[in-house]
């Protein structure tokens, strides 16, 4: 029997839902410009359909209370039982709204996330390299079978900022050592903190260190593409 040969052509199309936290900053601070913004990515413990989860941790965490950034904050929330790995479409969506919505300067956006969102940040920096003008990935990993460590290296010349804890059990620093290694073979200029005596947290420092959103805020995107 010999095979025939076909194919199919078609559209499909995907409904995509997400709900997500936005917190502005004082008009005092960003006068009448585009307004740079942040995507926080959560771990996996606060899916679901409860948007007070979302706050527990991060910069959202910071924002509840009382800190006010120099930039729009969103901070969108994955659907019980999936990860941050599968929602690419769903959070390349969420980025093109956000930044028509809120009059974004598409020249500084910054992309951060803890855990599970770290791992989110490593994919979705992947996915969309022009998009951001740094990445700062905590305690994250990234997929082999979606071509990483490798792929990574298309992000070389994105500016990243690692942090990791070196007791962490619950996702080995090696998982990011191998992102920062590869990055660094393609010439890479990332920064990598690693905290010696710090387990799965690494984020909670990470996030109150005021020395992470000055050097955000230095970092440029002139070739923005999404």
């Amino acid at each position: 029997m010999r095979g025939t040969q076909s194919r199919l052509t078609a559209t499909v199309r995907k409904r995509i839902r997400l709900d997500y936290l936005v917190y502005l900053p004082k008009a005092r601070r960003t006068g009448r410009g585009r307004r740079p913004l942040m995507v926080f990515l959560h771990g996996m413990g606060e899916r679901g359909a409860d948007l007070s989860l979302v706050a527990k941790h991060g910069p959202p965490k910071e924002a509840e209370r009382g800190r006010d950034f120099p930039f729009v904050l969103v901070a969108p929330q994955c659907p019980l039982g999936s990860a941050w790995i599968f929602q690419m479409d769903a959070l390349g969506a969420l980025l093109k709204e956000v930044i028509a919505r809120y009059a974004i300067d598409t020249g500084r956006i910054y992309l951060t996330g803890l855990s599970m969102g770290g791992a989110g940040t490593w994919h979705l920096a992947a996915e969309h390299p022009r998009a951001f003008a740094a990445a700062v990935p905590i305690c994250g990993r990234a997929m082999p079978a979606l071509g990483f460590p490798e792929r990574v290296q298309v992000l070389k010349d994105l500016p990243i900022w690692v942090f990791h804890g070196a007791q962490d059990k619950t996702v080995p620093i090696r998982e990011s050592r191998v992102l920062v290694d590869s990055l660094r073979e393609a010439g890479s200029g990332v920064r990598f903190t690693v905290y010696p005596k710090a387990a799965h947290d690494s984020w909670t420092k990470s996030y109150a260190n005021p020395k992470l959103y000055e050097w955000l805020l230095k970092q440029r995107n002139e070739k923005f593409r999404l």
